[in-house]
C-alpha cells in the first residue's frame, strides 16, 4: 500500500473519530443547552463527508485504480500529496471558522469559510486532474 493511500486512510479515520465526538456533542445539546453546540451540524457532516467518506475514497482510489503508466503507475504523487493538503487544509479551516462564525459572525472567519471552499474545490480539481487519465477501457 502507497504511503500516501496509509496516510488518506489513517486520517479519514481520524475525521471518523472527530465526526463522532461532534455528533455525540450535538445530541448532548438538550442536556447541557449551550446554543454554540448547535453550530457544530455542519462542522459534523463535513467532517462525516469530506473527512471520512471522501478522504477514504481518494485513498482507494490513488491505490486501486489501473495503472497510468510504467514509469508512473499512480500518475503524478506530487499532484496526489496536493491534494491531501489542500483537502485537510480546508477541512481544518471550516472546522475552526464554522463555529466561530455562527456564534459571533466576523470578516475574518467568513473569509476563512471562503478559503476553506476554495482549498477543498482545489483538492477535488487535483483528484480529478490526477486519477482522470487512470480511468480507461480495458
Amino acid at each position: 500500500m502507497p504511503t500516501l493511500t496509509r496516510w488518506y486512510i489513517k486520517t479519514s479515520f481520524t475525521y471518523l473519530s472527530l465526526a463522532l465526538v461532534a455528533g455525540l456533542l450535538l445530541a448532548s445539546q438538550p442536556i447541557f443547552k449551550l446554543p454554540a453546540l448547535g453550530s457544530l451540524f455542519p462542522v459534523y457532516i463535513h467532517l462525516l463527508v469530506f473527512g471520512w467518506l471522501t478522504q477514504l475514497v481518494f485513498g482507494v482510489v490513488y491505490w486501486m485504480f489501473p495503472k497510468y503508466s510504467t514509469e508512473r503507475p499512480r500518475g503524478f504523487e506530487s499532484l496526489g500529496w496536493w491534494t491531501y493538503g489542500l483537502l485537510n487544509v480546508g477541512l481544518f479551516l471550516r472546522a475552526v471558522a464554522e463555529p466561530i462564525n455562527s456564534v459571533l459572525p466576523n470578516p475574518i472567519t467568513a473569509w476563512a469559510l471562503v478559503a476553506s471552499a476554495i482549498f477543498q474545490f482545489g483538492a477535488g480539481l487535483t483528484f480529478v486532474v490526477n486519477s482522470w487519465p487512470r480511468v480507461r477501457e480495458r
